[in-house]
């Protein structure tokens, strides 16, 4: 499956998938980021709890080639590159990856909340 667009909203900080068999899938900016598909999160095999991400947020979005996007994080993190057939994967296995992932969280009593909770005003 190809990727048709990529739309980021960033006050929600979601961003819309658009494949090109017309599946629209709408992913978190903190589900990408702790599902990320870098070498860093995935640990060569043995993949690592990425923790306190809940707001986290993407900066930029990069085309690579016709096969990819790599996605930068807010939070320097930009290693990973989301190939179309990952978010293809993604999309098919969202639920059940994300409850894996809060089932995990609370095994291991980490948290999804910021370490230090910062508000910018204006």
């Amino acid at each position: 499956m190809l990727v048709a667009k990529l739309h980021y909203h960033r006050i929600s900080k979601q961003l819309d998938v658009h494949f090109d068999n017309q599946l629209v899938t709408t992913f978190s900016a903190e589900f990408l980021r702790v599902h990320s598909p870098s070498a860093e999160v995935q640990g060569h095999g043995n993949a690592i709890l990425v923790t306190n991400k809940k707001e986290v947020a993407i900066s930029t979005i990069e085309q690579v080639g016709h096969y990819a996007a790599r996605i930068i994080f807010d939070d320097g993190h930009n290693t990973g590159l989301y190939s179309w057939d990952y978010l293809a994967h993604l999309a098919e296995h969202q639920d059940k990856l994300w409850q894996d992932y809060l089932v995990t969280l609370k095994q291991k009593k980490a948290s999804r909340e910021a370490l230090i909770p910062i508000k910018l005003t204006h």
